[in-house]
């Protein structure tokens, strides 16, 4: 059951959410009780998990693969986590800094279905209900992105729909085809069949299928101009769950797949991976560096970051998939407290516009070092987080002897810290003109918020603290991760 908790507690609320929507107090405690019980739950299935290896659950008692399969390792157990922890954070910003209105008009059961469809992502074992569990937070997130009908909410939704239901007709197309061919959606099952049969030549033209639309959810090269054009435009608390989830969500289904299904002895699936990731790197930061508003910098960035990713995934050895999972956990916290600290600064200035801000280190310091320690992550200087995941990919692009793809990832940091330090000479040190003090006084910001960031900076220190440890428990998830004959015999035992 244990398995089964992360999708049916925000369903759960969901039903409770629409029964009391015409009281504000009653959301905020449903929506907090219901990320606390994701939370406790995800620490109880990483501990379980450390002992068993795996767990399952199968529906309604039918054995696999008749019935539907949910099934956790120690992979799904850490984004489970990392999903909950920063979604409790975010969901105690947003009860402070997103409006009445959009509050009333459904937000926080929109939010409980955007991780509905987040968890049941992590968690499934089917490929016909990923494509469900797709599509649920593809549905809520659009909602999410035009909730308000703002023009530029309106404009960036069309992009981000239409490449994402063709990201859609991709994934359920190709579903389809691989029905036909091998009479299953049970992941295991499929893998098992790659095993004993001779099918890896026609799995291969499958997988390339299944990549576009994984890499159109998980915002790669050259897939990725929708998520620039679509993440600046609702409110930035909006924007912070995203950050946390969507193309997290599209990352770890294609390390999902690569490990179970990619034969690593035939094709040339390592130099189209390690491409992708080299373009994906050096486009966002490119883009980043040109760009003078605060929230479309962090959006491009969180497309270079994504290529860091891909790059140990495309490496494929231990440590590298190691150094990409404690990637992922770090920019999972960073980049959203980075969101989150630019919000506040919006609350403070009245505007993401860099050159119409500033001074903000002497009117608030606090929320100044509250931007300042994720843009040293972010931009992978010791001792964070962000320099300790760099520095796992690049020891294992070298052990790999993988060198240009390394260099690129050490040249594309560099760009990284210009990017932030020109988000810092602009926003918080810089003296402002003088129309900017005039037109947008210091308000009083909501202490929810405040108290959100805070606490999520300081979580974001703790992987560069204890680094070792950390790695030690992720190469034990990426050994299980290549493990494919494990993940079969824990569905087929």
């Amino acid at each position: 059951m244990t398995v089964l908790i992360p999708v049916i507690i925000p369903l759960s609320a969901i039903v409770l959410l629409i029964a009391t929507r015409r009281w504000l107090i009653a959301q905020y405690i449903i929506s907090m009780i219901s990320m606390t019980v994701l939370v406790i739950n995800a620490l109880s299935l990483l501990t379980t998990l450390q002992l068993k290896g795996y767990l399952t659950y199968q529906a309604s008692g039918w054995p696999a693969p008749f019935g539907i399969t949910l099934i956790a390792d120690q992979f799904s157990a850490i984004m489970l986590l990392a999903v909950a922890v920063v979604g409790w954070l975010v969901m105690m910003y947003a009860i402070g800094f997103v409006d009445a209105a959009r509050k009333k008009a459904g937000f926080f059961i929109l939010v409980q279905g955007l991780f509905a469809g987040v968890n049941g992502a992590l968690v499934t074992g089917d490929l016909f209900n990923l494509y469900v569990w797709f599509e649920v937070m593809i549905m809520a997130s659009f909602v999410l992105i035009t909730h308000g009908a703002e023009k530029q909410q309106l404009r960036g939704a069309v992009k981000y729909v239409v490449l994402n239901l063709i990201g859609s007709v991709f994934l359920v197309s190709t579903i389809g085809l691989v029905y036909s061919k091998t009479g299953t959606l049970n992941m295991a099952q499929l893998a098992m069949m790659i095993q004993q049969q001779d099918v890896s030549e026609l799995m291969n033209s499958y997988l390339m299928l299944f990549f576009i639309a994984f890499g159109i959810k998980a915002a790669v090269f050259p897939f990725f101009f929708w998520l620039p054009a679509s993440y600046p435009t609702p409110p930035i608390a909006i924007t912070a769950f995203f950050s946390a989830t969507l193309t997290k969500v599209g990352v770890y289904t294609i390390i999902r797949f690569y490990s179970l299904y990619v034969d690593h002895d035939g094709f040339a699936w390592k130099e189209i991976i390690l491409w992708m990731a080299a373009a994906t790197m050096i486009f966002g930061v490119l883009m980043a560096a040109s760009s003078f508003d605060f929230r479309k910098i962090l959006s491009f960035h969180i497309i270079s970051q994504i290529g860091y990713m891909i790059m140990g995934l495309g490496i494929f050895t231990i440590n590298s998939l190691a150094g990409a999972v404690f990637f992922v956990v770090h920019n999972m916290f960073s980049k959203t407290a980075a969101f989150m600290a630019a919000g506040l600064v919006y609350k403070l200035r009245g505007t993401y516009e860099l050159k119409d801000s500033g001074w903000v280190y002497k009117d608030k310091p606090l929320f100044a070092l509250l931007f300042f320690l994720p843009a040293l992550s972010l931009a992978g200087l010791p001792p964070t987080s962000g320099f300790f995941g760099k520095l796992f990919l690049i020891l294992a692009g070298f052990e790999s002897e993988d060198w240009a793809i390394t260099i690129t990832a050490l040249v594309v940091s560099i760009f990284t810290l210009f990017s932030m330090v020109k988000i810092w000479n602009e926003v918080y040190w810089k003296k402002p003109a003088e129309h900017t003090v005039l037109s947008h006084q210091p308000v009083k910001v909501n202490l929810l918020p405040v108290a959100a960031t805070v606490a999520i900076v300081l979580l974001m220190l703790l992987p560069g603290v204890f680094a070792g440890s950390l790695f030690g428990y992720f190469s034990r998830a990426a050994a299980q991760l290549m493990d494919v004959e494990s993940y079969i015999k824990a569905v087929f035992p």
